[in-house]
């Protein structure tokens, strides 16, 4: 029979190993707790860094804009939609110094010019077409042959869509989130009227609404603006949900006065005309009438060569040629 001292010496030990192994489960569980906040913290940098996929990992992620940015009337601008800027994002200088560019979104999603035009303080507006399809552009096999349409007159490589099209929408929200990406202030979708054109998809001025409404929402979620291209049927529509308009040639067509909605709600049209021998040798007479147009009072008028390349010329007399890595004598 184990007498009271065992008893007690036994109990000892056993309260004495019990304890020593409260503390190294202790010690167990607090390591498991660093290593799970830590686990944790790398996680929530990894998703909070903005990599996906299709993204060069050679760049930087691109700041996304903070809040849709709303252009003044007679805001300055250049456009360049078939040549890429040379800008040295070490050193970045760009000619003219206007408020804003607009180029083409494709051509510069690998390249640094929108961080180098921002370094600038300049805003960036990224083209590209909604309405049409091109066979060269990076998703083009994505487009399905049956919402093709007819092509374009005077754009061979071009074709009008079925805009009314889920596969057509779902691909043109992904060229929103590449600008989004890229760090574009605004998007320029282009060809949105097709209605007014012989277009093989029986297309509408609603459709037309419909499909730039949901553009609209689709920019403004990733906090771009949006500019209506054209399409004057539906100004009076869209000018609630649109921040800027582009507009070509409508002092060729005596039709300024439809997009001068746009300045009198205090947003930019941002002007294209193509004269002949613009940019450098566009006749005086021309330049004028189209400078001042009937209903262009306020707009932002440039005018270019009808291949938007690198060349401009403004209504104040300056010509302009920025600087580019490559030059183009036909397309957009």
């Amino acid at each position: 029979m184990e007498g009271k001292e065992g008893r007690l010496r036994r109990n000892s030990r056993e309260s004495r190993l019990s304890r020593r192994q409260k503390l190294v489960l202790a010690a167990v569980a607090a390591v498991l707790i660093i290593v799970l906040i830590v686990g944790l913290g790398l996680g929530l940098g990894l998703r909070n860094r903005g990599g996906g996929g299709g993204d060069d990992d050679s760049l930087p992620p691109a700041p996304q804009p903070t809040a849709i940015w709303q252009p003044k009337v007679n805001t300055s601008w250049q456009i360049i939609l078939n040549a890429k800027l040379d800008i040295d994002p070490n050193n970045p200088a760009v000619e003219p110094d206007v408020d804003v560019y607009d180029i083409d979104m494709f051509m510069h999603q690998n390249s640094r010019a929108v961080s180098s035009l921002h370094k600038l303080n300049k805003k960036v507006i990224c083209y590209f077409s909604a309405g049409s399809y091109e066979k060269n552009r990076p998703d083009s096999s994505k487009f399905p042959e049956e919402d093709i349409g007819l092509v374009l007159d005077g754009w061979p490589d071009e074709r009008w869509l079925n805009i009314s099209s889920p596969a057509i929408r779902e691909i043109m929200v992904g060229r929103i989130e590449i600008a989004s990406r890229m760090g574009c202030d605004a998007v320029d979708p282009d060809n949105v009227d097709g209605y007014q054109n012989e277009n093989g998809m029986d297309l509408t001025p609603e459709d037309s609404v419909s499909f730039m409404t949901f553009l609209a929402d689709e920019a403004h979620k990733r906090n771009m603006a949006i500019g209506l291209k054209n399409a004057g049927d539906i100004v009076k529509t869209m000018l609630p949900r649109m921040q800027f308009a582009v507009n070509e040639e409508c002092a060729e067509f005596n039709d300024c006065r439809t997009f001068s909605q746009f300045v009198d709600a205090g947003k930019p049209v941002f002007h294209i005309e193509y004269p002949e021998g613009a940019p450098f040798n566009t006749n005086a007479e021309q330049k004028q009438a189209y400078c001042n147009a009937p209903g262009a009072n306020g707009f932002s008028t440039i005018l270019k060569g009808m291949n938007l390349n690198f060349g401009a010329e403004y209504c104040d007399g300056r010509q302009v040629r920025t600087k580019v890595l490559r030059r183009f004598s036909s397309g957009r």
